[in-house]
């Protein structure tokens, strides 16, 4: 099996600030790149000195928009984070997950929430 490719985010971002969602476009961009490839991936976290949720709901939270589960665990590994970073990365996965499983439940409870009666 060949190794995974490394892609690390600072390298994509330009800075170890990844705060944006546009940067986190990138960082997708980049996986779901090499994916279609047929290459499995390492997401390193090395340099990364401060995330957010936004950034990471775009950089991996939609992949599961794209991929099953399975498929994004067996060609995407993440190497070099802190524990912090981890738990928000979960948080991040968890949300995308329950998402994906049901989008216009999802839709419907923010229209509820934030008194949106409008049609998307």
């Amino acid at each position: 099996m060949n190794d995974p490719v490394e892609l690390r985010i600072v390298d994509i971002v330009g800075s170890g600030f990844c705060f944006a969602s546009d940067d986190g476009q990138k960082v997708y961009d980049a996986i779901v790149a090499q994916l279609r490839e047929g290459r499995s991936v390492c997401l390193s976290f090395a340099g990364a000195d401060a995330l957010t949720s936004a950034f990471l709901n775009v950089a991996v939270g939609q992949l599961y928009g794209a991929y099953t589960q399975a498929e994004i665990r067996a060609k995407l590994t993440i190497a070099d984070a802190c524990q912090d970073d981890l738990v928000l990365l979960k948080r991040v996965v968890d949300r995308a997950k329950e998402f994906f499983a049901n989008p216009e439940q999802f839709q419907t409870t923010a229209k509820g929430v934030l008194g949106d009666d409008s049609e998307p």
